[in-house]
């Protein structure tokens, strides 16, 4: 979905494979629920300090971990929760950055080691299975139009920086940090994947959510670092 930034102890060694699943209980589980459910009321989702991840090996691509988590940038411009890191503009909210919270950077076999644990956290399986990525289903001409004014993805999501929304994450690295099938799915419904959130069903037709997904993809092939 930083989508907030989850957080690992400034403490955190190298260690080895065997290993991982004691990182996650013991560095992340403060900040990140690893076992579930979702919450189940709007009081719980706005307490979140960082995003779900008792799904994150069906959800997120482990390369793409594995590298963020080396040099981890925020996905989500207005934190977990927007209205918490808000402040009034000349001409719109702003982000106030001083409220928001930055990641630390692993070495290479700490990520290594994360991303791993990461990767065996696949809750929901059966959402995963039911979708078929066809990537042959090009967006076209209509692909920006379709994220921005059919459905109104824009309203909440950036398609490059500091173009689009800032209540939800950032979507022009997700083609990399999403696998497709996750994005099919929480398109299709966000509620199955998260019961209290605020992102609307649209009721997106098959084909449309099939172009969507391939124009996130093709957002991601764009480099903004340069």
């Amino acid at each position: 979905m930083l989508p907030v930034l989850f957080i690992f102890s400034t403490l955190l060694p190298a260690v080895a494979a065997a290993d991982t699943t004691a990182i996650l209980q013991e560095r992340c589980a403060s900040c990140h629920n690893l076992k579930g459910p979702a919450s189940a009321t709007l009081a719980a989702l706005w307490q979140r300090k960082g995003p779900d991840m008792f799904y994150a090996g069906n959800k997120y691509r482990s390369d793409w971990v594995e590298a963020w988590l080396q040099n981890p940038k925020r996905i989500r411009p207005a934190g977990m929760f927007y209205m918490d890191h808000i402040k009034p503009g000349p001409k719109r909210d702003l982000v106030d950055t001083s409220t928001l919270k930055g990641h630390l950077k692993l070495n290479a076999a700490d990520a290594k080691a994360v991303a791993a644990a990461l990767a065996g956290l696949k809750a929901n399986s059966a959402l995963i299975k039911a979708e078929k990525h066809d990537a042959s289903m090009a967006p076209g001409p209509l692909g920006e139009m379709m994220f921005d004014k059919i459905y109104g993805c824009m309203a909440c999501h950036q398609i490059e920086p500091g173009y689009g929304g800032v209540s939800g994450s950032e979507m022009y690295t997700a083609g990399k940090r999403l696998t497709p099938e996750f994005m099919l799915s929480y398109i299709r419904s966000p509620q199955a994947w998260d019961p209290k959130i605020w992102m609307p069903n649209k009721h997106v037709p098959k084909d449309n959510m099939q172009k969507l997904v391939n124009y996130i993809i093709d957002l991601s092939k764009e480099n903004f670092d340069e």
